[in-house]
């Protein structure tokens, strides 16, 4: 009788538990990020302090988490799921930002145990309606899906919308991205007192994920964390 047997995406070995999509060893040997800033997740000194950019000027978000740099074997899967349709690979991307989320809230429990929060609600960086079209789906909302139904919070997946269809940001400087960003978002429920969690695939420069996290704040939310995949270093 022919059985089925999941197969790990990195290694292509069998893997007992299907739905974790990636083996323990694969796991354990994925590429460790240098220490990095725990407020805006760019290589730091120490990765429970503010770094001298945020204490200078700070970032509108309180927190930023990621899985790894832009690199293999992390960006490769992402470029399967966002690109090629893979969407199977959902709960397995989602998987990595939860263990990582895990991993940092016991580590910080103790000496900061509000930095890496169990959120009220999850957020995702919406995409225009045209480009949702043509894409046909938005990669981070079949991500927050997963992962709000893991952590027991809300998902509201219209509640943060994009006003304008703006442009793509790759190959944009800093200053022109976030000029073509401002008020490009919305958000119509009230966040008052709400810990948030905004999520996105990439962060690259921050501003998309910076002018979304001064509309939650403007609703009122009383912390803003950003997660990701990939932070680029």
């Amino acid at each position: 009788m022919f059985t089925f047997m999941a197969r790990c995406w990195l290694c292509q070995q069998p893997i007992y538990h299907s739905h974790h999509g990636i083996c323990s060893h694969c796991l354990r040997h994925l590429p460790t990020p240098p220490t990095c800033c725990p407020r805006c997740g760019l290589p730091a000194s120490s990765s429970s302090l503010a770094c001298g950019r945020c204490l200078q000027k700070p970032p509108p978000w309180h927190a930023l988490l990621f899985v790894s740099d832009y690199q293999p074997p992390v960006n490769t899967l992402l470029k399967q799921f966002k690109f090629q349709r893979r969407i199977e690979l959902a709960p397995v991307l989602a998987r990595l930002i939860l263990l990582q989320w895990q991993k940092r809230y016991r580590h910080d429990f103790l000496s900061m145990p509000d930095t890496f929060f169990r959120p009220d609600m999850l957020f995702t960086v919406p995409l225009h309606k045209q480009r949702h079209w043509w894409r046909g789906f938005n990669q981070t909302e079949l991500l927050a899906t997963t992962l709000a139904h893991w952590l027991g919070c809300d998902y509201a997946p219209h509640a943060l919308t994009r006003t304008r269809k703006t442009q793509p940001q790759q190959g944009l400087d800093a200053t022109t991205r976030r000029r073509n960003l401002r008020n490009a978002f919305d958000c119509n429920v009230s966040l008052v007192g709400k810990r948030v969690v905004l999520l996105d695939d990439v962060v690259t420069t921050g501003s998309t994920v910076a002018e979304i996290s001064r509309v939650l704040l403007a609703q009122g939310a009383s912390c803003v964390q950003i997660w990701c995949l990939c932070r680029t270093l």
